[in-house]
């Protein structure tokens, strides 16, 4: 495919990308646009410094390769160097979405997607402000190297996200309906979900009460399970924050206790969604990856450099926001694994607490902190009345220690909007969800 440089490693990334954004302001057309182009990635390492180059005309690979390798030193024993020799050499074609892709769906359609939930939202007298946005991305990725490797790999997302902003007698309430799947037609069929949910929106806004603040049992959703394990523990796993640190690689040694016994911790790129990655941007399968195992830590993240250094295995997670950004390590889907009791046993357990069902935002390493935005008062083992919750928070360890049940079935979501965030790498699409997660002694504020 490419004359590659003698005495040097090179890898190249190709990326061939699709993509349509649509936006509607209370039903007035803002935007509406289809991009598509071919870019790539390339880089060169002579056992001392990487090298790298993003160019926009992939006419150019070879000759900026040739550019490349002039800056390098020729190492006759490049192939021996520790991480080079990790680097996985996959021969593989991927193709997914060849007959179902996005791209054949014709603009007017994806127009009539967004349109369908107009009427919902115009004759909603609480609702006083929307937004409507719909967007989908195809992306077909080629990676070759020097080793050998020759891989070839599609994903695929399409969703929509409505915003809206519900008012009533000076009560205001922002919320957020997403939804996103790997098939354009698999968003047709939200509509009743989104009715209901509208409902439950004006409910939330017309009795939510302020809450006790205090310490609380709490039950999250999927959602907030997910948002938590990604935010709180998923960055942790990261494992280039270990890379010179003697203290925090005694702190995270593999095989300590980190969690209630109950609890598990997976992040893997074999599940089809926003996080869904084949193939990381080394070229490295994805594995299927326990960070927390019945309690244990039991892995972490790495990129091909990482896992040299920490003497670990591949695991698939070295990922770039986009062709003009060099990998790094960062999750894929991170969800909390299942229990045993089905939704009914989690909440009737609880005498007195706190159902978070959706949220603003979440954030936290060493302290997490979740601000809830639809949430519930638990009473006699029921969901009871709305209430207004400013922020959850706690200590990440002595929280994944209060975990004492998980329900019977997990739930995964995938977004179109927002990403997750890494130096300069934002926003990168993830995916998480998990069970319906209970945890004791919550700061409820």
């Amino acid at each position: 495919m490419f004359d590659f440089p003698q005495d040097l490693y090179t890898d190249v990334r190709i990326e061939d990308v699709y993509e349509t954004k649509i936006i509607y302001h209370l039903g007035e057309i803002r935007e509406s646009k289809i991009r598509s182009y071919k870019a790539a990635f390339i880089r060169i390492f002579d056992g001392e410094r990487w090298y790298y180059s993003s160019i926009s005309n992939i006419e150019n690979i070879q000759s900026e390769i040739y550019a490349l390798a002039s800056y390098a030193n020729p190492n006759k024993n490049i192939y021996d160097n520790p991480i080079v020799k990790n680097l996985q050499i996959n021969r593989e074609e991927n193709i997914s979405f060849g007959q179902n892709s996005i791209s054949k769906i014709a603009m007017d359609k994806k127009h009539e997607l967004l349109k369908r939930f107009f009427p919902l939202l115009d004759n909603n007298e609480l609702i006083k402000n929307w937004k409507a946005n719909y967007i989908d991305r195809k992306i077909i990725k080629k990676f070759y190297s020097s080793k050998g490797a020759d891989v070839i790999f599609d994903t695929q997302l399409a969703g929509l996200s409505i915003g809206m902003e519900f008012v009533e007698e000076g009560k205001r309430l922002s919320e957020s309906y997403q939804k996103a799947y790997d098939t354009f037609d698999k968003l047709c069929e939200d509509l009743e979900e989104f009715k209901s949910y509208v409902k439950e929106c004006e409910n939330f806004l017309t009795n939510a009460k302020p809450i006790k603040p205090g310490k609380y049992t709490v039950i999250l959703s999927p959602l907030a399970a997910g948002v938590f394990a990604h935010e709180s523990f998923g960055h942790k796993s990261e494992a280039d924050f270990m890379i010179g640190d003697e203290t925090m690689k005694k702190e995270w040694a593999i095989g300590k206790r980190v969690g209630s016994e109950i609890l598990s911790i997976i992040d893997d790129g074999n599940i089809i969604g926003s996080g869904y990655v084949p193939f990381d941007d080394e070229g490295s399968k994805s594995k299927k990856i326990y960070l927390i195992k019945n309690g244990i830590l039991s892995g972490r993240l790495h990129s091909g450099t990482t896992a040299t250094l920490l003497e670990e295995n591949l695991t698939g997670n070295a990922r770039a926001v986009n062709f003009e950004f060099e990998p790094i390590v960062r999750m894929r889907t991170t969800y909390i694994e299942k229990g045993d009791k089905t939704n009914e046993e989690l909440f009737s357990e609880v005498p007195e607490g706190i159902y978070i069902k959706t949220i603003k935002h979440g954030s936290g390493m060493s302290t997490f902190t979740i601000a809830p935005s639809l949430a519930y008062y638990i009473k006699d083992g029921k969901i009871a009345e709305p209430v207004n919750i400013s922020v959850i928070t706690g200590n990440v360890m002595d929280t994944l220690d209060e975990i004492d049940g998980l329900s019977n079935e997990v739930e995964l979501h995938s977004f179109v909007l927002g990403g997750c965030g890494k130096m300069e790498q934002f926003p990168l699409p993830v995916g998480f969800g998990g069970p319906h997660v209970r945890v004791n002694n919550i700061n409820v504020q």
